[in-house]
Parts: C-alpha cells; structure tokens; sequence
C-alpha cells in the first residue's frame, strides 16, 4: 500500500463498469439529454430576459432555475462524454475538487431556487394584493445573491477538508464525475470529520430546504381550501403544479441514490452508475419541458421567440 499526498495524485473516472465496449453507444442518448438541457433551459433564460411580459417574480426566479440546471450541466459535460467518446478517465486531485465543489453548489443551488419558488407560490395565493410589493425586483436580486452566498460558505469547507485527505493504491472512482463519498471511500486517512461536515452541510441546506418546502405547501393547501369558490381554488393550485414536478424531479433521483449508496449493495455496478448520471440530468432536461408545458405564458412567449428568429 502506497500512500498518495492530495495535490499529486490523479484519479481514474468510470463509465458504465461492464459495458465499456458500448461506451460509444451509450453516448447517444447522453448527448441527447445534454442537448436538450442545455438548449431548453438556454431557450428559456432567453425567453424570460428578452421578454417584457416575464418581468415578474415568478419568471426570474424561474430564470435562476433554469441557470443553475445549465451550471449543473455543464458541470459533468466534459468528463462524462470524454470517458464515453476518448476513454479519458484521468482526472487531477484539483480539477477533481473543482468539479465536485461546483456540482454541490448548483446541487444546493436548485433545492434552494426551489424552495424560494414555493415561497412565491405562497405569498401569490395566500396575499395577492401585496404580492407586487413584498417580492419587489431589488428582494429578488438580494435572494439570488443569498442563494450564492448560501451554498458556497456551506459547501467550501466540506472540499477544502478533502485537502488534508491521503490516499492508497486505488485511486478510481466509481462515477463519472467526482463525487464527495466516492473520493473519501479511497483515503487512508480518517474521514470521520469529513462525513459530519459532509452530512451537516447537506442537511442544512437540502435537508432544510425539503422540510420548507413541505411547510410552505401545507400553508399553500390550508389557503386553497379557505378560498370559497370551487373555480377559484383549482385556478389557484393549477399555478403550483409545475413547481410540483420540478421538486418531484429534483428530490426522487436524490433520494434514489442515496438509498442505492445505503441499502443496495448487492445491485449490480452499473446500476449506482445509471441513477448517479440520472439524478443529474433529469432536472435540468424535464424543468424547461414542464414549465413550457403547463405554464402558459412561458409556452406562448417560446413560440414568440422561435417563431421571431424564424422570420
């Protein structure tokens, strides 16, 4: 067993392990979801930037999710197709820190966009007249800088700690990009003070946040059903249900893969690999395709905008 200082070691990324020689093939549908990320959310930014209509609370915190799905990514994009299409697996120990602390933060990010969207959909139904007011364009711009700040003073000491770590012989990973259980499970040093920073800073932003968001629907339910008229309260919980399928996305993948780490065991390894690669891409693919679905003004204002740049 030889041990490895941090800033000199390079770690070897997997695909899918046992389907290597399809590699080239699973890119297919890889490339696919990337496309349709990456062009639906980048449609949609520009939807609700170039568009007066928009200009409300509602669209730009729609604006911040579709921006973190874009960092979520473009975070994984060049390791995953660049083990799929060259086999390049090495990755350096700082790159590595990199990439994981970026996914975390976009991760942190979503949950909390999330959550201020459960917020909106609350003070929109419960107190209408004073929704203008109270979500004015100068809060809205403090909670985007918060949600930054939030999520980068939460996560840097988990990555840093990561510094202090050695590590033995085996230096590969199990995922095709850097995840933080996965570079702990290769040291040869004691990760106890990694895991409780680790947990800690995941339960008190992803964590927190599913617990708000569950209160904040709760609240949101208890206000429908005061509201007296029957039309009336399935106008006002129609305005929720692309947020709903926004946070199912999110939160399924997640627990799914938490629960494959914990319990499934004896499944086979491409299975951790598939849910791993699906947790994130799922949200950033399905959010543009469920806001342009089921809120009308996004739909309208896209086709303005596709149907403009064709003539």
């Amino acid at each position: 067993m030889q041990n490895t200082t941090a800033s000199s070691i390079i770690f070897l990324l997997t695909g899918v392990p046992g389907l290597e020689a399809f590699h080239t093939w699973i890119s297919i549908p890889f490339c696919f979801l990337y496309a349709t990320a990456l062009s639906g959310n980048s449609l949609i930014l520009f939807t609700i930037v170039t568009q007066p209509s928009l200009h409300e609370p509602m669209y730009y915190f729609l604006s911040m999710l579709s921006t973190t799905d874009l960092g979520l990514s473009i975070s994984t994009l060049v390791t995953m197709l660049g083990i799929f299409w060259f086999n390049a697996r090495e990755i350096s120990f700082n790159a590595c820190l990199s990439q994981m602390f970026f996914i975390k933060l976009f991760t942190v990010m979503e949950s909390s966009v999330l959550l201020t969207m459960a917020y909106d959909r609350y003070v929109a139904i419960s107190n209408p007249l004073r929704y203008a007011t109270i979500l004015t364009d100068s809060r809205i711009a403090q909670i985007g800088v918060a949600i930054v700040i939030r999520g980068t003073v939460m996560l840097t000491p988990m990555v840093a700690l990561l510094k202090r770590l050695t590590f033995c012989s085996s230096h590969v990973l199990h995922h095709s990009y850097c995840f933080h259980p996965d570079v702990m499970k290769l040291s040869c040093t004691d990760t106890r003070i990694n895991n409780v920073v680790g947990l800690t800073a995941m339960i008190s932003t992803v964590g927190v946040d599913s617990v708000l968001i569950l209160l904040s629907y709760v609240l949101i339910i208890k206000t429908v059903l005061s509201i007296a008229s029957p039309e009336e309260r399935k106008k006002a919980f129609s305005t929720c249900i692309s947020h709903i399928g926004a946070v199912a996305i999110f939160y399924i993948p997640l627990i799914s893969l938490s629960f494959v780490h914990r319990f499934g065991k004896r499944a086979p390894p491409y299975v951790y690999t598939m849910i791993a690669n699906t947790y994130l891409l799922i949200p950033p693919v399905m959010n543009p395709i469920i806001y342009s679905v089921k809120t009308k003004q996004i739909r309208k204002a896209v086709i303005k905008v596709l149907q403009s740049k064709e003539i």
